[in-house]
């Protein structure tokens, strides 16, 4: 180590992580599902690989973030990228169901292991060159953006690559015969991700330099992650404004698993087939990464404007609650207006969802000290997770209709509604001291009343 980075050094190297990261995810966001029908697996099993990701997503979700506060942000962001290497690789090239099944678990393993650690190195890094005090919104919503435009681009290269090479010269045909059918068209995006994550690893191992931790034998190791983990759990409990952080996260999981399985089957009925559906809502998730970006950059620029962090979450995750209820609202109509106005919605739910992200960080990160800032990130996307995962469920045994929007909208409006108590203290910065080994602490006291990230888990 030659000394801290400066701020723009390890924000630029952050962006940079952010994007090598959620492009090849990006690019698998098109043609999984139809690589998968294209293998032979039937929706049943189909279902099953979905319910593979996010399980072990879930169920290692906070160990994950335990052992990046333990072992190092570099490490374990490593892992994740080799981990997603092998995923994309077996999705790509496998025809059983068990392989594809395998692949899903491990890019499930992959999430949990990447939520958290690359926001922790850059907030690490800022405080550590600048103090507790250092400007962290900018850099957050930077991120936020980069990650946005990332999706927005696998997107439509997921989308248009398998296009190209089957409607070319016979390309598509000649790719599948000279590999015996283990590379059909719709495989070669996630190839080309699993190249991406080759060039994630090397850049992660190479730029990210972090302050080298006290070597502590794998019992040592393996003791401080429970620790870590009780802890972040606890923090929610102690602090108010932590909470609603978890609390928004959460209701921002719901909104996004209305909007993402309420969508497709929406452009489908509009366009009349399920193939031209499936390149609507394709061009629509792009959008809505685009929009997401948008608002992601002019995150600090609504604080100012509201006045706050906390009122820039009330409002913004009020903006997105309204596109629900314009998606609500124009469920019946199939008119050009009706259809105008869905849009909008859709863009304003994505708009206002990464409007309220770098906010709800910057709070957080205040609020928690370094040997506890992954995991602390980690119960975030757990909160979205196991929300959204719910939603899904309740959203499949209601009737079809605005019901199901406007459960996602009522849900959000609620986690918009947390943030019109304020705190009666300010919020001091999380202390950059060494705390105990593995401890996860608060730097404020629990307020009078009672959060997304991105993570938004595409």
């Amino acid at each position: 180590m030659t000394g801290p980075l400066d701020i723009r050094t390890a924000r630029n190297r952050y962006v940079r992580v952010c994007v090598l990261f959620w492009l090849p995810l990006g690019l698998t966001i098109a043609p999984l599902i139809l690589l998968f029908t294209e293998r032979g697996m039937a929706m049943p099993a189909i279902a099953g690989f979905f319910a593979a990701h996010s399980l072990t997503a879930a169920v290692l979700e906070l160990p994950t973030g335990g052992l990046s506060d333990v072992v190092g942000r570099r490490a374990v962001l490593a892992a994740a990228g080799l981990l997603n290497l092998t995923a994309l690789t077996l999705l790509g090239l496998g025809t059983s169901g068990w392989l594809l099944g395998l692949g899903m678990a491990l890019m499930g393993a992959g999430r949990a292991l990447s939520s958290g650690p690359a926001e922790a190195w850059y907030v690490d890094t800022v405080h550590t060159h600048s103090g507790p005090g250092a400007e962290l919104r900018i850099g957050l919503a930077r991120g936020s953006s980069a990650t946005s435009a990332a999706l927005a681009a696998g997107t439509l290269l997921g989308g248009t690559l398998p296009w190209l090479l089957a409607f070319g010269p016979d390309l598509g045909a000649r790719l599948s015969e000279a590999t015996s059918g283990l590379v059909l068209p719709l495989s070669t995006p996630l190839l080309l991700g699993a190249a991406v994550e080759i060039a994630f690893v090397l850049y992660v191992l190479t730029a990210l330099r972090e302050s080298p931790r006290p070597r502590a034998a794998l019992r040592q190791v393996l003791r401080g992650i429970p620790l870590t983990v009780v802890g972040g759990l606890r923090l929610g409990g102690r602090d108010a404004l932590v909470r609603r952080v978890i609390l928004s996260a959460g209701a921002a999981g719901s909104a996004l698993a209305a909007i993402e399985l309420l969508t497709p089957g929406r452009a489908a009925a509009l366009t009349g087939a399920s193939e031209s559906g499936a390149v609507l809502f394709a061009a629509l998730a792009c959008a809505g990464f685009v929009c997401s970006g948008i608002g992601s950059h002019l995150a600090p620029l609504t604080a100012r404007l509201a006045g706050s962090g906390e009122r820039a979450v009330m409002v913004s995750l009020g903006a997105s609650a309204s596109g629900l209820l314009l998606l609500a609202a124009t469920t019946a109509s199939t008119g050009v207006g009706s259809m105008v106005v869905a849009v909008i919605g859709y863009g304003l739910v994505y708009f206002g969802l990464g409007a309220a992200g770098p906010s709800e960080n910057d709070i957080l990160h205040r609020r928690v000290a370094s040997s506890g800032r992954a995991t602390a990130l980690s119960v975030q996307s757990l909160a979205l997770q196991l929300t959204g995962a719910l939603t899904g469920l309740i959203i499949s045994v209601l009737p079809s209709g605005p019901l199901p929007w406007l459960l996602g909208a009522a849900v959000l409006l609620a986690g918009a509604l947390l943030w019109i108590h304020r705190s009666a203290q300010p919020s001091p910065p999380a202390p950059t001291a060494t705390p105990q080994p593995h401890a996860v602490t608060s730097s404020a006291s629990t307020a009078a009343s009672d959060p997304h990230q991105q993570h938004v888990d595409q």
